[in-house]
């Protein structure tokens, strides 16, 4: 582990990914009023690219009605395959944040689904990926994206490990929205 900014980073030099028990544990370690929202959801990215198998790219999805836009992500590959999606207007994350479904992509080669998106997609790297709805608020949701550079990188285990990371990522947000209306509202007495 290395420290960076007052939280501890994980990083994984080995194939071998981090233990996701591990990494809920930082997750409910963080002290809300140390960070923002966006220090939060990166952090949340950050923790999946090690938890995941298959050296994954991930980005956080945020849709507030049907506006997407990528809150976060860990590179480039992330931010280029959300950004086909909502250029098409359809694909695994927006998929996943509008119907509240885990969307696998197992080989983007191969799928039939979206199949402008899978092209490009395939292109640029990313051959496998999963999408994990995120819920939010009401009128917002999300999905969590986790693009991997070899086809068939999630296996049955790796699906069961975000489906369990992803709800707790969900609340550490709901409870980050919480804090931030209480301190404005904090604020706004205050004047």
């Amino acid at each position: 582990m290395k420290q960076t900014g007052g939280l501890a980073a994980v990083t994984s030099d080995s194939s071998a990914p981090l233990d996701p028990r591990q990494a809920l544990e930082q997750l409910g370690s963080l002290m809300l009023r140390e960070h923002s929202m966006d220090t939060l959801l990166q952090r949340v990215v950050d923790l999946t690219k090690v938890v995941m198998p298959g050296n994954p790219e991930a980005s956080l999805l945020l849709m507030v009605g049907d506006k997407p836009t990528t809150a976060v992500f860990t590179g480039r590959l992330a931010m280029d395959c959300d950004e086909i999606q909502y250029g098409s207007g359809h694909g695994p994350c927006l998929h996943a944040a509008r119907t509240g479904k885990l969307t696998d992509v197992p080989d983007t080669r191969s799928d039939d689904r979206w199949r402008d998106y899978m092209t490009v997609a395939a292109q640029r790297g990313a051959l496998s990926s999963i999408s994990v709805p995120l819920p939010m608020a009401e009128g917002m949701t999300g999905a969590l994206n986790i693009y991997a550079r070899v086809p068939h990188a999630f296996d049955d285990d790796a699906k069961t490990a975000a489906q369990k990371f992803v709800p707790y990522a969900a609340v550490a947000v709901a409870n980050m929205h919480a804090y931030d209306d209480a301190r404005a509202m904090a604020d706004n007495l205050q004047r």
